[in-house]
């Protein structure tokens, strides 16, 4: 397998929104030097991770916020800001395009209205190009074709996607849904939030917040047969021994390749034809 044939995740943040030992769950794919950046994290320590992982905010043209909690949105300001000074003394080439509901889309005008200098909000509409998507809506994204689904949120209104040629699924940050299972049956990879350990359940409370324990998510991976499986959203009380905690309940339950990654840790991302 070449890595040129696969997508590279990159890990920029892997904890909740109250983690404060790592950063919030974000993380970019990248092939063959086009990147998408799926969300942005709370703050901007976005633009240092970026910076020290030497993706460069140049070549970032896919931007797609998951959802209105701050822990998702509030990074993304910061890497329009970057990006719109950029393109203003011409280091930018090509466009930002920025995926979101449509209230999203509103939400964060608003906030980068407030916030930002009029001379980077004026790129809206033109070099800044905000896309609605919808359910089911499919969209060529470092050529890949990405298909967004509605996670059906009780909560807020959300958006996962599945990236069908390499068998990967991202369910946004809450339980996959039963209705929406059938996505991640036999999914190559399947990216799925674990706010804690099930032990640890009344002290999380994960389930008033509406996510999962690492056994929970264990669970339906086995059930769905799904190959990798790949934890994030984590709270951060346990962040040196996280990956062997995490493992040692996720084997219990699941068979496949359970992985729990760190801030800043790389997947190399490839399909069952290509790594065969």
């Amino acid at each position: 397998m070449k890595q040129s044939d696969a997508l590279k995740l990159t890990m920029l943040g892997t904890g909740n929104a109250l983690a404060t030992r790592c950063y919030n769950t974000c993380f970019s794919l990248e092939k063959e030097e086009k990147i998408f950046l799926v969300d942005a994290g709370g703050g901007n320590e976005i633009i240092r991770i970026l910076q020290e992982e030497e993706i460069s905010l140049a070549e970032i043209h896919d931007l797609f916020i998951t959802h209105a909690h701050s822990d998702h949105v509030l990074g993304a300001v910061w890497v329009i800001r970057m990006i719109g000074q950029m393109i203003n003394k011409n280091q930018y080439e090509g466009e930002l395009r920025i995926y979101a509901h449509g209230q999203l889309i509103k939400d964060l005008q608003i906030i980068c209205g407030v916030v930002l200098m009029k001379k980077v909000t004026d790129l809206f509409g033109g070099k800044i190009h905000f896309i609605e998507i919808g359910d089911g809506m499919e969209c060529t994204i470092i050529d890949q074709q990405v298909q967004f689904f509605d996670i059906q949120s009780t909560k807020l209104l959300q958006y996962g996607f599945e990236i069908k040629e390499y068998g990967l699924v991202f369910c946004g940050d809450e339980p996959l849904k039963e209705e929406l299972q059938q996505k991640a049956d036999h999914a190559r990879y399947l990216l799925h939030e674990a706010f804690c350990l099930y032990e640890e359940r009344e002290k999380f409370k994960p389930y008033e917040k509406h996510h999962s324990t690492v056994r929970d998510v264990c669970i339906l991976a086995e059930r769905l047969h799904v190959e990798n499986l790949i934890l994030m959203h984590t709270e951060d009380s346990h962040i040196e021994n996280r990956k062997a905690l995490y493992r040692e309940e996720g084997a219990k339950e699941y068979h496949g390749n359970l992985m729990i990654p760190e801030d800043r840790e790389k997947i190399w991302i490839v399909t069952a034809q290509r790594s065969a």
